[in-house]
């Protein structure tokens, strides 16, 4: 039986073309992203922020929002955040921290279930008090950035001087995206979006060595090569790999996205988004920032076509 290639074996593609539109696209993003988040911020979850979640399904199957916000309002627990969310009638409220400590929290709750429980069914309550969620910034905040140093360390000594640049910079371009993408989507920044921004910074490290490795490689093999044909065969030569990765790994979060329910939801969407930028940025940001580094010199000497077919 004939095996099925999701990328045809000996390519010459020309990558590096790409450069001049990927990184001003990169740089326009990133640039917004600043930007947004400058103005704007992100829409941390009640685990940064402190307060009380609610998640209710209406019995009926239709949920009236602004009957549900009006009410809530009444309770004289300060602005409310009342929103649709997931499938038809499920409505998520999120109180902010009331004074009082725990017993305070607790009636927020007791208020909203004896209000809203005869048509509403309650799947979900969350509480969380100032303390615990400024424990919690400080803790994630901690983990990613020690996190990002540890990778950023291990690339400087994994590869020779420009290679860890330039997977420095696309580690970076990811994390920046990343970011990028809870600040223009809105979606929840909560603990499980540091999990998301870890296994992203992961998976962009595992994709930027497999490309460089074979880059090194080839730059031992073929000293006089230029800068962009080098970058180019050594993509190539990856890309099988790269797409079959990126597939199979994209069709697993695809089925946590349409299946997994709420409760997973975001973080698949996130890791979606992130397994597309890492591919992206490995092939149109790390490799091409290589010429810009000066992997080598413009005036090197074309390696005869017979021996770049034999390295093929």
């Amino acid at each position: 039986m004939r095996l099925v290639r999701l990328w045809p074996e000996n390519s010459h593609f020309d990558f590096m073309r790409f450069r001049r539109f990927s990184f001003p696209l990169s740089a326009v993003i990133s640039v917004l992203t600043a930007l947004m988040l400058l103005t704007g911020g992100l829409n941390f979850g009640i685990d940064f922020r402190g307060g009380t979640l609610m998640e209710i399904q209406a019995k009926s199957g239709q949920a009236n929002v602004g009957q549900i916000r009006q009410t809530a309002e009444g309770f004289g627990f300060g602005d409310v955040e009342v929103q649709e969310f997931g499938t038809a009638g499920e409505v998520s409220l999120r109180f902010p921290i009331q004074e009082g400590g725990e017993a305070a929290q607790a009636s927020v709750v007791q208020k909203a279930r004896d209000t809203f429980g005869a048509e509403y069914e309650f799947r979900r309550v969350e509480t969380v008090g100032p303390r615990v969620s400024g424990e919690l910034v400080q803790s994630g905040t901690i983990g990613v950035v020690l996190s990002v140093i540890a990778v950023l360390f291990y690339l400087w000594f994994r590869f020779e001087r420009e290679l860890a640049i330039a997977s420095i910079i696309g580690t970076l371009h990811d994390i920046v995206l990343t970011i990028g993408f809870f600040v223009i989507t809105g979606h929840e920044f909560n603990m499980t979006s540091i999990a998301a921004i870890l296994t992203i910074v992961g998976y962009s490290l595992n994709e930027t060595v497999v490309v460089f490795d074979r880059t090194r490689e080839l730059m031992r093999r073929y000293k006089t090569m230029p800068a962009e044909e080098l970058l180019n065969l050594s993509i190539n030569h990856t890309m099988s790999r790269t797409v079959m990765t990126a597939a199979t790994t994209a069709l697993s979060l695809l089925a946590l996205v349409l299946f997994g329910g709420q409760a997973i939801q975001g973080f698949a969407q996130v890791m979606l988004y992130g397994v597309v930028i890492c591919t992206y940025s490995a092939i149109c940001i790390s490799s091409p920032m290589l010429i810009y580094i000066g992997l080598r010199s413009s005036e090197t000497v074309k390696v005869p076509e017979g021996r770049a077919a034999a390295a093929e």
